[in-house]
């Protein structure tokens, strides 16, 4: 049975060794260290790819693996990190390069993949569902707003940055553009938008009536059903899984209200949106299995 090994490298870093479809022993973090408490977006770019080796190398313990798959936020093409606004240290890096020398110094002939992460937790999905032979279209909802489709297709895929409002105001996403959907679902947006609040208490506030708070989850579901309409009249109806930390705030009927609005033509009607738990591990399985069949492809 192939093996190959997954990493998520997003607000921190997850390896675990795959054989076949799925986790052969235990995931392996890496949290910042050296005293951060936030994350990786203060942890020099050199420092990011050696600590990625090092979880590698942790998991493999000497194994021969066929293959490395990387899940890692912002726009990834041909191994390299064109851009990434929430590890903007990382920009221009030859990642998949990078890691395949510092592999081979470690006596390892595994090809790499690099891979969008919200590209990743969609393939774990299909693999953990069986549904690799499925389209898979998955939201990921937490500090910023990922997208990602399984099977990989070319193109950019930030979906996340989707213009869902024309309103000049909206300038809350992170990598600086107006009107996007992660400038308002985002929970950095969200915490800039209402300086005295938690996102968490948003929601409540709403919940108990507070006209602020209520026009707020309107607008922000209305922003992600925007998001999912453009994607059904791109790609047509199918399924989207909703994951991440802040899928707990969605509210499927008013959803479904606000999609059934923006997608009117029949042929295109018919989708179905479910909230999925996931994990670091899925994230994981999607980034191995992605590299896995890379690898079988260039056999």
């Amino acid at each position: 049975m192939q093996r190959t090994i997954g990493v998520l490298a997003a607000e921190h870093i997850a390896a675990g060794l795959l054989e076949g479809n799925n986790l052969h022993g235990e995931v392996r973090t890496f949290t910042g260290g050296r005293g951060r408490s936030e994350g990786l977006d203060e942890v020099p770019a050199a420092e990011i790819a050696a600590h990625i080796l090092d979880l590698v190398e942790s998991v493999r313990q000497g194994a021969e693996v066929a293959a490395v798959g990387i899940g890692f936020p912002g726009i990834i093409r041909d191994g390299v990190v064109e851009e990434s606004p929430n590890l903007q240290q990382m920009k221009g890096r030859h990642l998949a390069d990078e890691l395949e020398e510092m592999l081979r110094g470690a006596g390892c002939t595994a090809r790499v993949l690099v891979l969008n992460d919200a590209d990743a937790m969609a393939a774990g999905i299909a693999a953990s569902r069986g549904l690799l032979d499925h389209l898979i279209r998955a939201w990921w909802l937490g500090g910023g707003i990922g997208f990602g489709r399984y099977p990989q297709s070319g193109g950019v895929w930030e979906g996340g940055h989707s213009v869902v409002t024309l309103d000049p105001k909206e300038q809350f996403c992170k990598c600086g553009g107006v009107g996007h959907v992660e400038g308002i679902m985002g929970e950095r947006a969200m915490r800039l938008r209402f300086l005295d609040l938690e996102p968490e208490e948003v929601f409540e506030g709403a919940s108990e009536g507070d006209a602020r708070c209520v026009a707020f989850v309107k607008l922000w579901h209305r922003a992600l059903a925007a998001a999912t309409a453009t994607s059904i009249h791109m790609e047509g109806p199918g399924k989207f899984i909703i994951s991440g930390p802040n899928a707990r705030f969605v509210q499927l009927g008013l959803l479904d209200l606000y999609l059934h609005e923006m997608v009117k033509m029949s042929p295109l009607q018919g989708s179905a949106v479910e909230i999925v738990p996931t994990s670091d591990a899925t994230a994981i399985i999607g980034a191995g299995v992605s590299a896995g069949r890379m690898a079988s492809i260039e056999c």
